[in-house]
């Protein structure tokens, strides 16, 4: 969407979601993010999350867009269940899947 180092963590914005498996978790959480984006105009560029027996409790911060110094490439629409998976690998996470834009 933009460059992250351009966002500044001006307003904070918590989201909680919950589902029943870390995949379904995983895609709540970004389509939370993607309607607050919408529904504030604005961009994220820090994020913190804590998981705890199928909940999601989390924050962004970010700041209003502005087109001149954000210059946006692409506006998410929502995330998909295409090759949506969270599973714990030998150095970490590996959670993934296919965003429409």
């Amino acid at each position: 969407m933009t460059d992250v180092a351009s966002i500044k963590p001006a307003q904070k914005v918590d989201v909680v979601c919950e589902a029943p498996d870390a995949e379904l978790l995983l895609a709540d959480w970004l389509n939370a993010i993607i309607y607050e984006m919408a529904t504030r105009h604005m961009l994220f560029g820090r994020f913190e999350v804590r998981l705890a027996d199928g909940q999601l409790v989390g924050a962004a911060w970010g700041e209003p867009v502005d087109l001149d110094r954000h210059q946006p490439a692409v506006e998410p629409k929502g995330a998909t269940y295409t090759s949506l998976i969270v599973r714990r690998e030998h150095d970490g996470w590996l959670a993934q899947c296919v965003v429409d834009v």
